[in-house]
């Protein structure tokens, strides 16, 4: 059989010393890093999940304040508005008043420019009626100054024309 299948007592005793050796050497260096290495990875782990709770509350924290901004948003958005249609219709019913008050001014002056005119015509009408009148006697005077009589007759039937008209 082989030597390393069937190993000697003394290559058994330095085996087993050369193990110990290396197991107090790794006891002493290596296994303190490493045992503090994996606390720290637990710690960085541990850490890394706090903060990331941490941040996972901060975010629902976050998106409440932001749906309460985009509500108080949307309410003053339907104030705003409103006012801007309450200021148009108060607008809309100044200028239609501011309208009325016009076109009833411009009424009344038109009536009045009416009626000055309408004063105007009518005396011109009895300047006109007055100057044939005194044409009308004026012929009247000259053809019948002869004849009293006729002259009575025609006056009376110019007097009657003139009321018929």
């Amino acid at each position: 059989m082989h030597p390393l299948l069937k190993p000697e007592f003394g290559l058994l005793i330095w085996t087993l010393v050369a193990f110990l050796i290396v197991f107090f050497i790794l006891k002493k260096f290596a296994w303190p890093a490493i045992i503090k290495g994996l606390k720290d990875r637990q710690q960085s782990i541990a850490s890394s999940l706090e903060t990331a709770e941490r941040v996972r509350a901060e975010m629902a924290q976050l998106k409440n304040e932001n749906e309460a901004l985009l509500a108080k948003a949307r309410e003053e958005r339907a104030l705003l508005l409103k006012e801007a249609r309450e200021t148009k219709d108060r607008i809309i019913n100044e200028a239609k008043d501011a309208a009325k008050t016009e076109a009833n001014k411009i009424i009344l002056e038109a009536q009045a420019a009416i009626n000055v005119q309408k004063m105007a015509a009518l005396i011109d009408v009895k300047n006109q009626v007055g100057k044939m009148v005194i044409e009308v006697s004026e012929k009247v005077l000259r053809r019948e100054l002869a004849d009293k009589k006729d002259q009575e007759t025609h006056i009376r039937t110019m007097v009657d024309d003139v009321k018929l008209n």
